[in-house]
């Protein structure tokens, strides 16, 4: 929420949702695409400054020629060449199993329509939660989560992240799909008891020649889900994971279960922010979730440190005016 000018205070504006992505597009406006509609698709929202934000109403709706029926979760929306292409999870009708799909618009607000009357591919198992890479070698790359409900690993249920390389026409992907993480680092046990470990909604970007791929851990409906990070000097890997994670996790009763990030600059473009969800109601848990943001940065070794998670007023993200 805006507080007195010049700051702002989390939460943001948007409300009942879960895995807050934000692109800033040619337009000039950042769009927030969550996951907000289960059962029927995605809304999105829209802002100037990533403090104050508007609802755009329903970007992508399913119809009866989808081929995902439920469950539709994490869209991601890149731009390219005047197009703009939301990928995003949904159970497929046909398998009913996850998936991901693919939808292209002419506007950042949509609609979406689906390029295929199937998912964008389909390697036997779940897999949910896509994010794009456009490198700096002109290749791009699509990472992913191999979703826990069908991947199972020594009688237990585990989320696992890859890595592929993405056709140049963005609809197609090309090669073999790449393991790059799995849960087994102590604070990613949280959720043993449950029977299911989790690596999940990944985030990759590039500096200095190192890749960062950012993802959240441990069961999204509990307090301790949570953010950490692992470093390759190559796209598909192999990555290490950072030996001080997570790097954002609740520090207090009054937050809880901090995750599913995307990472966006400030409009001058100085300053990075982590947008991510917590629980509305941190007793509670759950799915019931909000947008939140918080500083983030890279010390002199090149290891990434999150200002947060925050509920106190923060200087608003810098326009470059004086």
């Amino acid at each position: 929420m805006s507080t007195q000018s010049g700051y702002y205070k989390n939460p943001l504006p948007i409300q009942k949702i879960g895995d807050p992505y934000i692109l800033k597009a040619s337009d000039g406006k950042y769009y927030c695409y969550p996951t907000s509609a289960i059962e029927q698709g995605f809304k999105a929202w829209s802002s100037d400054d990533l403090v104050h934000w508007q609802e755009e109403g329903f970007v992508y709706e399913k119809n009866e020629q989808s081929w995902g029926f439920r469950q539709f979760w994490a869209p991601e929306v890149v731009e390219r060449d005047g197009k703009f292409y939301m990928y995003y999870t949904a159970r497929w009708k046909e398998k009913d199993s996850l998936r991901i799909g693919v939808a292209v618009a002419d506007r950042p607000a949509g609609p979406f329509i689906d390029v295929y009357d199937q998912p964008m591919f389909d390697f036997g198992y779940a897999a949910i939660d896509a994010n794009i890479l456009f490198d700096d070698s002109g290749k791009m790359y699509m990472y992913y989560s191999r979703d826990c409900s069908e991947n199972i690993v020594n009688g237990r249920h585990e989320s696992h992240l890859y890595g592929i390389e993405l056709g140049d026409d963005m609809i197609t992907v090309t090669g073999d799909a790449v393991c790059l993480t799995k849960p087994d680092q102590e604070w990613e046990m949280k959720s043993l008891d449950r029977g299911y470990l989790w690596n999940e909604g990944p985030f990759v970007l590039k500096r200095n020649g190192t890749y960062y791929l950012t993802y959240s851990a441990n069961y999204f409906g509990d307090r301790h889900y949570s953010v950490g990070y692992a470093v390759s000097e190559k796209p598909l890997g192999p990555y290490s994971k950072y030996e001080n994670n997570p790097v954002l996790t609740s520090q207090s009763d009054d937050i809880s279960g901090p995750g599913h990030h995307s990472i966006i600059a400030s409009p001058d473009g100085t300053e990075l922010f982590m947008v991510y969800h917590t629980h509305t109601d941190p007793a509670q848990g759950g799915g019931n979730r909000q947008v939140c943001m918080d500083r983030m940065g890279f010390r002199e070794d090149g290891t990434i440190y999150v200002e947060g998670p925050t509920l106190t007023e923060q200087a608003i993200p810098s326009n470059g005016r004086k």
